[in-house]
């Protein structure tokens, strides 16, 4: 097989696959660098964690799921030439975005209640980095999806589903490592 048709069987657009390879890069170089320097404080960083909303981290980690499922069935809806059910299960996974942006803005409140920011130790700084920059993706995933939502060409929800599932992919990679490594 040369490499051209191996691209050519690469599902979804090339342009895509390149951000997703590289987000999981920068997301990867932050989760060795927070393994890295938990290394150095394990005692701390075990002390840090047990303030974290876990609870809600796993609700999260459900709700990621259950759009990126969504963001999936829509593209075999489209192509099934399913348009209502297709945009309706795109909405429905921007939806559950929506959802866990409340729920990561509910725990960032509860963490702003009790004084622990950036500086209160390491583990937080790049508990806020990480989540953060993962929230910040959620975001830009919800306006991919409700975007293709409403122009939705099959080429199109192939793109925004493959974004989401990176966003997926993302948080199944740092709740363990976050909420739950001790």
């Amino acid at each position: 097989m040369s490499d051209a048709s191996l691209i050519d069987e690469l599902p979804g657009e090339l342009l895509m696959w390149v951000l997703i390879i590289s987000e999981l890069l920068v997301f990867g170089a932050g989760l060795v660098a927070f393994m890295s320097v938990r290394l150095t404080d394990p005692v701390g960083f075990a002390e840090a964690q047990s303030h974290l909303y876990r609870t809600g981290a796993a609700l999260n980690t459900a709700v990621l799921v259950t759009s990126g499922y969504l963001a999936a069935q829509a593209l075999h809806w489209r192509l099934a030439a399913q348009r209502r059910a297709a945009r309706l299960a795109l909405i429905g996974a921007s939806a559950l975005g929506i959802v866990f942006l409340i729920i990561k803005g509910t725990e960032y409140a509860g963490k702003a209640a009790q004084g622990i920011t950036f500086e209160t130790h390491p583990f937080f700084m790049f508990y806020y980095l990480l989540t953060g920059f993962h929230a910040a993706h959620v975001l830009a995933g919800v306006g991919i999806l409700l975007l293709v939502a409403w122009r939705d060409d099959p080429r199109n929800i192939e793109a925004g589903a493959q974004f989401w599932h990176m966003v997926d992919l993302v948080w199944i990679m740092l709740f363990p490592v976050i909420y739950l490594l001790g």
